[in-house]
Formats: structure tokens, C-alpha cells, sequence
């Protein structure tokens, strides 16, 4: 997962991008504890990064309490309201995915067979092809274990790891890996708290702890999951008859793409300033005026010599909108959010 992902995982979706810390398990530590051979935090943490990706067959779930406003989107953003969501995913162990997920019309099916990524809206019977799904973004959430590894690989850098216990999730046995920021890290997340599955080294749940409450903020995890082979034809797609097909936006930068003019912003795709806990993702604020409207309407309007713009915020995180244009998204404080976008020329 790359940091940019991290960041936006992290701040749990404030400005409406997050791929995906988006689930519910069973709590960790439901029923009795299992009794498993101590290992040590490193240990854990290195067996994790070194775990192939199993294949499986999963049911996921989101507990969110973040207290966000409404926001217009797709059902990357429905999985962000208040409250539990549910979807599907399976996985092959060799690139090829999918994930279901309802929708207030039907269903969003994403199909990715390694090469071509299909996203097929039951709806508005619309199927998306995309040729380079790396380089292109799907409106659907990445399966636990991906969202939580990747997690791992950018905060234990910055974090006192430990191993508290442990855990039985979806009924599988798990150490409970705790990720604490260290004092110097600018956060307002207090740990998050990956449940590892103990044969596979795999993540099974993860966290969002922050500073003054006991309850996770967000909680990601499978409810339920079978870590054989799911049947070889879910990962191929063919568009119904009378479907609408579309091709999918790419990601790569565009050869033509013009130079700034005088008065615009030379902001990149996305720009990382910081590292680790306190990462903040500077990047492009898509055209989408109904979260404008969110924004002006929910958020506290805030102006520096970055310009001026509205702050939305949760206890996991802060996103700022620009007038011009830009978002600068992490858990972090509100200073610095201003800092960082006062670093990005």
C-alpha cells in the first residue's frame, strides 16, 4: 500500500477519499482468549510483512462512529456513514480480486482478473473497464488483511509495537498487535490495534483508537472467512447483454497535460508531507460540487497565506478544502494541516 493510501486509511475518509479501513469484526477478545506460543512484537510485525497473501473468501463489515457529515459519492462513501455496512470479498492469493458491495440501487461488483479491473453497477447497469487497475481508482473498499498490512509497514516506523494478548476473530485464532505513536508523532490517534492471524500472519481486524474515548473510532475486520480457494470463474467478467460499457479513468500523468498559468497552484496528483502518525496528504481537490457544498455548509472556514478554504474534522482526523482547489487530509491536528500546505509549492 503506498503512503498516500496510509494517510487517507488513517484519517478514515474525511475528505471523502478513503480506500479502505472500512469493517467490522467480532470484537476481539469475544469469547475466551486462545492460548498461543508468545512471540515477540518484532517478530510478529516481520512475519506479517513476509505473509504471501492468502486466498479467501470473506464477509466484512463496518463499525463506524466518526461522526461525519453526510457525503455525496459512491459507495466508497456510503461505507463511511455512521453506523455498520457490509461486503463481500474474495481473493485467488494471485492478484485477482472481488468485492461486492449493496447499494441504495443494487450492487457494485468490482472484478479484477490481474490484468483488467471490470466495476459493474447493477443500478445503472453501467460496467467500467479498467486495463491498468493499479494506476486507476475503484468506488469499492480493499479486503482487511491488504488495508491493515500496508498500515503496518508505514507506522512501525514511527510507533512503539507491542503484542497484547490475544484474540479469536471470525473464528480464527490472533495475536493482538498494538501500534502506539511515539511522543513525538503530531497525531490524534492514540494506537490502532491489528488482530494477526495466527497461522497466516495475516491481518483479520484492525482499530482506530483515539485520545479520549475507549472505543475504536473505526473498526475493520471480517466477520466471517474461509481461507481456501474460492472457484476460479468469480474473477472473470463479461458485461450483460444491453449493458452500458465505459472505459475507467487512468491515473498516469497525462503527456498533454498543460503548464500552470499565472495565479493557478503547480500541485501534483498527491504529495506526502511528514511521515509516519503525522503524514498529511496534500493532492487536487476533485470538481465535485456537492461535497463543496458539504464543506461550506459543515466546515469551519479557515484562511492562512496558503489561501482560504473550510476545515472538516472527526476525532480520527482533520481534511482541509481549499478555495482554490486542494485537500490537505491526515489525522492530525488543524496546524498541521495549514503547515503542510504551506510546504507544497
Amino acid at each position: 500500500m503506498k503512503r498516500r493510501n496510509v494517510v487517507l486509511a488513517a484519517t478514515a475518509g474525511t475528505a471523502a477519499g478513503v480506500l479502505g479501513l472500512t469493517a467490522l469484526a467480532l470484537p476481539a477478545g469475544a469469547g475466551a482468549a486462545p492460548a498461543l506460543p508468545p512471540v515477540a512484537p518484532e517478530q510478529l510485525v516481520e512475519s506479517v510483512m513476509r505473509a504471501e497473501p492468502p486466498a479467501l473468501t470473506g464477509t466484512v463489515s463496518v463499525d463506524n462512529a466518526l461522526g461525519l457529515p453526510a457525503l455525496p459519492g459512491g459507495e466508497a462513501t456510503q461505507l463511511l456513514a455512521d453506523g455498520t455496512s457490509r461486503f463481500q470479498v474474495w481473493a485467488d492469493g494471485q492478484g485477482r480480486h472481488r468485492v461486492s458491495v449493496p447499494s441504495h440501487s443494487g450492487e457494485l461488483t468490482v472484478v479484477d482478473d490481474g490484468r483488467t479491473a471490470w466495476k459493474w453497477d447493477s443500478g445503472e447497469q453501467t460496467a467500467t473497464r479498467t486495463e491498468h487497475p493499479e494506476r486507476a481508482g475503484h468506488d469499492a473498499p480493499a479486503d482487511p488483511a491488504a488495508a491493515a498490512r500496508g498500515i503496518i509497514g508505514e507506522l512501525r516506523k514511527t510507533s512503539e509495537v507491542s503484542v497484547d494478548g490475544t484474540a479469536s476473530v471470525a473464528g480464527r485464532d490472533a495475536y493482538e498487535l498494538v501500534l502506539t505513536p511515539k511522543p513525538t508523532e503530531r497525531t490524534l490517534l492514540r494506537q490502532v490495534r491489528v488482530a494477526v492471524d495466527a497461522e497466516k500472519r495475516v491481518p483479520l481486524e484492525l482499530s482506530v483508537l483515539t485520545n479520549g474515548s475507549a472505543d475504536p473510532a473505526l473498526k475493520i475486520g471480517f466477520t466471517s472467512v474461509d481461507m481456501t480457494a474460492p472457484d476460479p470463474g468469480l474473477f472473470q467478467f463479461s458485461p450483460p447483454a444491453g449493458a452500458k460499457v465505459e472505459d475507467g479513468e487512468q491515473r498516469a500523468p497525462r503527456p498533454d497535460q498543460h503548464a500552470p498559468q499565472p495565479g493557478e497552484h503547480a500541485v501534483p496528483e498527491h504529495q506526502v508531507v511528514g511521515d509516519g502518525w503525522d503524514s498529511v496528504l496534500v493532492a487536487e481537490f476533485p470538481a465535485n460540487p456537492e461535497l463543496r457544498q458539504v464543506a461550506e455548509r459543515t466546515g469551519k472556514p479557515i484562511s492562512g497565506p496558503w489561501g482560504s478554504g473550510w476545515v472538516l474534522g472527526t476525532a480520527a482526523g482533520n481534511a482541509l478544502l481549499t478555495e482554490d482547489g486542494r485537500v490537505a487530509v491526515g489525522a492530525v491536528p488543524e496546524q498541521v494541516l495549514t503547515a503542510a500546505l504551506g510546504e507544497v509549492r
